[in-house]
């Protein structure tokens, strides 16, 4: 059996630092918390389950203070959180069998991360995230926001997921750390240039977004599923300018780099469903179902675009063009998925009205 330390950064997480680590009983043999900064009872809270509770002075660098967490650990395999992430039990014991089955020569453990979820609690957004490394391999954190592990060697992609249960407010932190550093110069990796991209998108300022995300594709380097995940987000800011040609030049660009990912061919679809194009619109819906352009890269996926609004979207194109069997039977697909939608129940009604017409 490997043995694990826990490795968290946190600061001012009195609300969730309990819930997180209770979520993790059993599962690490050591737990370090590196305190950022708290003026809560955030280290009061560690201490209870730790004595291995340190301080780390901010320097507007998470890279840096995960790296410090890092340094502090003494087991043989390394497990990171964060303090709003959350194990339910059925990941927890598999962390269990995870640790007693593991080859000691795997490098690093992927685990899915979900970010977002509907009302029933069904992940909606997901990813991967390197989650357990071999503390010998000395692996680093590199980026002062978003910041990555930087991974090689042996690894395994593990079904365990971590639930990410944010309950702080989004602020401007992570936009006023990268633009400190712009102002002064410092030079930016492709993946800060598209993580800067995505703040100055997230609070609205779109003209500068466009021009990050722009010479971040112009460079040509950078994680492919950054870039993918760029043009969809570059269209977003070119469809909030009202620049809508430049908005479907830019989805289609998606398409030198991977066969059209479904969170794309959706936003196509949407494209000529509000210009009523609805032969167009369709088969960019069919698209999405394909299973070959269904494959994961490890990035960011809408589960919804790989699923039930396809059919729900292609359920209203047929309805357009004349065939409501085919658009009924689109909708009954996506109530396998989402039962209780409105939309599809709302269709439903549609479709009974039509057959006591008939």
């Amino acid at each position: 059996m490997i043995t694990i330390s826990l490795c968290m950064i946190v600061r001012n997480e009195e609300d969730t630092l309990q819930r997180c680590l209770d979520s993790i009983r059993g599962v690490a043999d050591e737990i370090i918390i590196v305190d950022t900064g708290s003026t809560d009872r955030t280290r009061e809270i560690a201490s209870e389950f730790t004595p291995h509770v340190y301080d780390f002075t901010w320097i507007d660098d998470f890279a840096a203070a995960r790296n410090y967490s890092f340094s502090q650990a003494t087991q043989e395999y390394i497990l990171w959180l964060d303090a709003d992430d959350e194990v339910e039990e059925q990941d927890r014991e598999k962390l269990l069998r995870l640790k007693e089955t593991l080859n000691p020569a795997v490098n690093s453990v992927s685990m899915l991360y979900h970010l977002v979820f509907d009302g029933q609690g069904n992940p909606t957004y997901t990813l991967r995230r390197n989650r357990l490394v071999r503390r010998d391999q000395h692996f680093q954190w590199i980026g002062m926001v978003h910041e990555y592990l930087d991974v090689r060697g042996p690894y395994v992609q593990s079904d365990v997921a971590i639930r990410h249960k944010k309950k702080k407010a989004y602020t401007d932190r992570n936009l006023r750390i990268y633009q400190k550093r712009h102002e002064a110069g410092e030079w930016f990796s492709p993946r800060d240039m598209y993580y800067y991209a995505n703040e100055l998108k997230d609070h609205g300022r779109y003209e500068e977004a466009i021009e990050q995300y722009e010479q971040f594709w112009a460079w040509g380097q950078g994680w492919v599923e950054d870039r993918i995940a760029s043009c969809q987000k570059l269209a977003f800011c070119y469809a909030q300018t009202g620049e809508h040609e430049k908005r479907a030049q830019t989805l289609l660009r998606s398409f030198l780099l991977s066969n059209p990912r479904p969170e794309i061919s959706c936003q196509l679809g949407a494209f000529f469903m509000e210009r009523r194009q609805w032969a167009q619109a369709k088969y960019w819906y069919e698209q999405a179902l394909v299973p070959a352009n269904q494959q994961d890269g490890g990035g960011m996926v809408d589960v919804a675009s790989r699923t039930w609004l396809p059919h729900l979207q292609l359920c209203v194109c047929w309805d357009r063009l004349g065939d409501s069997e085919r658009a009924f039977l689109h909708n009954e697909k996506a109530a396998a998925f989402k039962p209780d939608h409105p939309s599809i129940l709302y269709n439903r009604s549609y479709f009974d009205k039509l057959r006591n017409q008939a």
